[in-house]
């Protein structure tokens, strides 16, 4: 019986033992199936030797590497909490994650154990550090994890507890631990497998470039591949050459990526051929243009599908694969097992035709925000995404806008209120307002509009020392608006709308007078 996403490794190890599993692309290691649940069982027993019990949290804060996987699987296995977090996260970030979760035990590696420490020493809770690498004084190597000897046997499992914890947002506001389930987890990559034409068959050899730190890499990319028991090829970074180098020497058949991959391989010479042993690239994360498509599908000569989803949905909800005759600006049709409507800002559903707020219903929706389950879905299994669609005739799903404020950047989620918090603290600053604009390369970035007192160069230099010290580097604004005023309405909340409005014209000038 499937019960975690780790059985789906036993079942593939029983199944076809001897064939390669993963590939790490850096180094040149490799697991067969049956050496990778061995490892697994015996990261289960290392995590119980080290004092860990179910529903204890365990944060990874690794690159796309072997350890990430079958400390993930373990974890599963072991029935703790994992928390993927970005490994190029500030110590200040990291520090609010293991406050927040109360992680007993943090995994890193030799480029990330420099900020964990740091976070750890700022008070994460009594969190004791794991290094893939060189362990300091007081910490335990990966090695010391990888215990012999049978691990004892685990209580039965709930399906309903939780499995992973991952920091998003259900509103603008600062990041929130999203609580998915095993089953949700489980439901999604079934839901994903019940799509035909199929993402991943088990002939298919799957690039692993997207962060698994992030839920499309974890569920999307790593949950199916085990589910298919297709071949995962993990690349710890993007690089346009390199990566489709990559692609060609371990002829890679699908190709998971975010938005911003388009951009850099769109001037590329020979890109037919150096994809040539492409079937499929899929796109999530983000919404991904029109013409981006059009113009990659006629240079590259593969096909394109683009879907719809939230960390919330363990993450797909919509794919292309699963419309008759997707417009290449849909993001397609509700996978099977997922319902989907449009509601007004009265709550009834929208008139056909009319946008409005995308409303899901499915087995794969998490369980609400740590550590209570708030703002999960209601009574009857519907959840807000606070994202606006249209739908057409067909039941193709558009993105419209979004009710939240998140920007999304590179297929990272940054949420304005954590980069205000931020500069708000720099003295100088007497009021600022975080937006998204529009980038080339990244999808969207972040801009800031600043009203000040004092010199402006010196405050500018402030708050750029402020956020490269606090914030991971997607979530820094790469432009900074110095304006008298903000625009507020009547009851001094700031007109974010007329700001995008001003970064769209590149001006600020509608903002030298304040309307309230």
């Amino acid at each position: 019986m499937t019960n975690t996403v780790a059985d789906l490794l036993s079942d593939a190890a029983r199944a076809q033992g001897a064939d390669i599993a993963l590939v790490e692309a850096a180094s040149g290691r490799s697991l067969t199936w049956s050496a990778l649940d061995a490892e697994v069982d015996q990261v289960v027993t290392g995590l119980g030797e080290a004092g860990l019990v179910a529903g204890y949290r365990v944060m990874l804060v690794l690159g796309n590497r072997i350890e990430f996987v079958t400390a993930y699987l373990g974890a599963l296995r072991a029935q703790l909490v994992v928390v993927p977090a970005n490994p190029r996260s500030t110590a200040a970030e990291l520090g609010r994650m293991l406050a927040d979760c109360g992680a007993r035990l943090v995994i890193a590696d030799d480029a990330s154990v420099g900020v964990v420490r740091e976070a750890v020493s700022r008070g994460g809770a009594a969190a004791r550090v794991v290094v893939v690498g060189t362990p300091g004084e007081g910490e335990l190597g990966y090695g010391d994890l990888v215990a012999h000897g049978e691990h004892p046997p685990m209580p039965q499992l709930d399906p309903e507890a939780t499995a992973v914890l991952l920091y998003t947002s259900g509103t603008s506001g600062p990041p929130r631990g999203a609580m998915l389930s095993h089953r949700a987890l489980l439901a999604n990559i079934e839901q994903v497998a019940s799509v035909d034409p199929p993402m991943l068959t088990a002939t298919d050899v799957v690039l692993g470039v997207l962060p698994l730190f992030h839920v499309y890499g974890l569920n999307a990319v790593l949950g199916a591949t085990l589910h298919r028991r297709a071949k995962l090829v993990l690349a710890d970074t993007f690089s346009p050459d390199g990566t489709l180098d990559l692609i060609d020497d371990e002829a890679i058949s699908v190709v998971p990526v975010a938005p911003p991959v388009f951009a850099h391989w769109l001037p590329m010479e020979d890109l037919a051929v150096r994809l040539g042993a492409v079937r499929l690239v899929l796109s999530g994360s983000a919404p991904l243009p029109a013409e981006v498509i059009d113009r990659f599908v006629g240079l590259a000569k593969v096909a394109v599908h683009q879907g719809y989803g939230l960390t919330e949905a363990a993450p797909v909800v919509t794919s292309t694969l699963c419309s008759g005759h997707a417009d290449s600006g849909s993001v397609g049709t509700t996978i099977p097992g997922i319902e989907l409507r449009l509601i007004d800002e009265d709550g009834a559903e929208s008139e056909p035709g009319d946008p409005g707020e995308i409303e899901i219903r499915g087995a794969n929706l998490f369980s609400g925000y740590w550590p209570d389950g708030a703002d999960g879905p209601d009574a009857e299994g519907w959840w807000r995404t606070g994202d606006v669609g249209l739908l057409d005739d067909d039941g193709d799903l558009f993105l419209v806008d979004r009710v939240k404020e998140l920007v999304i950047v590179s297929g990272f989620n940054v949420y304005p209120v954590e980069v205000e918090e931020v500069i708000s603290a720099v003295p100088g600053v007497r009021e600022v307002a975080v937006i998204g604009a529009p980038h080339e390369t990244t999808g969207e970035t972040v801009v800031a509009y600043l009203v000040i007192d004092g010199e402006e160069d010196a405050v500018r230099a402030a708050v750029a020392e402020a956020c490269t010290a606090a914030l991971a580097r997607f979530k820094q604004p790469t432009e900074v608006q110095v304006v008298p005023a903000l625009p507020h309405t009547a009851t001094g909340k700031v007109q974010k709308g007329r700001l995008r409005a001003a970064v769209r014209r590149r001006g600020p000038a509608l903002l030298a007078a304040d309307p309230s």
